[in-house]
């Protein structure tokens, strides 16, 4: 398993490098160090939300309900920051980690103690949290002239040449990277995607683990949520609307497998990165939005294949072995 995805790593990383040089090609600019830093910053959120569903997809379930979360979550602290903008901004992110918790917590109860299937869950969670977006707001906007200037220039604000959405953006993928490698957790989430019967066995507590899943794609959801209406300055019902494909998107072409036990943080990253640099050069070299989302659409499809090939290949060695003793 290791082999293959440091096999499937480096080659989406490779796939990154021809696609840059080829649209400097085209666009000179588009490799300088700036503008690539430039790139990372403007995927930063995208590459946190492909963590927290990587974590659920490597338990054989999924979190449609995420870009909601980033909804709802953005709308509370944006509304508390206008009501009250004295209010600190780290305790306005502690608030956004909180609320998007609750909402991660009440996806993983519904999977674990009711047993119904995550995608129904949290396809019904898609559109109660967007109902609750309204209900809370009253379908009113909150503009960027209601917010305070520390709301919207924190992340903005640079050190040592990143903004901080992109020092926030490497913090979290260096804690998903040692909570996945270094962590009973981790290890516990890799198991029961492998193997759920078997993790019963060795001791895993199966819809716990998933409980915790969702916990953690709940906080990331709200993280985001933060992290996006402080970017775009603006609140409203339509917040991040249909941007759960785009996450799940991230994790499919990073190696992330639907089939659950097989992905990791560097994919789910690179997955978005690539992601991050079509939509950042494709309207620069004038390529039109229908060919955007044809070549995104592609790249999930080959993605697809290329996992599924690699599973049966881990399949068919194991089998092999079986037969051997």
């Amino acid at each position: 398993m290791k082999s293959f995805l440091k096999y499937r790593e480096i080659w989406l990383l490779a796939g990154i490098v021809v696609l840059v040089g080829l649209i400097s090609a085209r666009f000179p600019g588009f490799a300088d160090p700036a503008n690539l830093r430039q790139v990372f910053n403007d995927t930063s959120i995208l590459m946190i939300l492909a963590l927290g569903q990587m974590v659920v997809i490597l338990t054989r379930s999924i979190d449609l309900s995420m870009a909601s979360n980033v909804c709802f979550t953005g709308m509370v602290v944006a509304m508390l920051n206008a009501a009250h903008p004295a209010i600190p901004i780290p305790v306005l992110i502690v608030i956004a980690l909180a609320v998007g918790l609750v909402l991660g917590a009440i996806n993983g109860f519904l999977v674990w103690r009711l047993n119904i299937p995550s995608i129904v869950v949290t396809l019904g969670t898609l559109t109660i949290y967007r109902g609750a977006t309204f209900v809370v707001s009253g379908g009113a906007w909150v503009n960027a002239d209601q917010m305070s200037s520390d709301f919207i220039n924190f992340q903005r604000a640079a050190f040592l040449g990143l903004p901080m959405l992109s020092w926030i953006a490497l913090l979290v993928i260096a804690l998903f990277f040692l909570v996945m490698t270094r962590t009973q957790i981790g290890r516990s989430i890799y198991a029961i995607g492998v193997n759920p019967t078997a993790s019963v066995y060795a001791g895993i507590d199966v819809g716990r683990t998933k409980f915790i899943v969702f916990c953690i794609s709940g906080m990331i959801g709200g993280l985001a949520g933060y992290l996006w209406i402080s970017r775009y300055v603006i609140a409203s019902v339509e917040v991040a609307n249909g941007y759960e494909l785009n996450i799940i998107a991230a994790c499919v072409i990073g190696g992330i497998s639907i089939a659950g036990g097989i992905g990791s943080v560097g994919g789910a990253v690179l997955g978005a990165l690539f992601l991050g640099i079509i939509s950042n050069a494709l309207p620069v070299i004038n390529i039109s939005p229908f060919w955007q989302m044809a070549i995104s659409g592609s790249a999930i499809i080959l993605a697809v294949v290329l996992n599924a090939r690699g599973e049966r290949r881990q399949g068919r060695i194991i089998l092999r072995k079986a037969e051997a003793a």
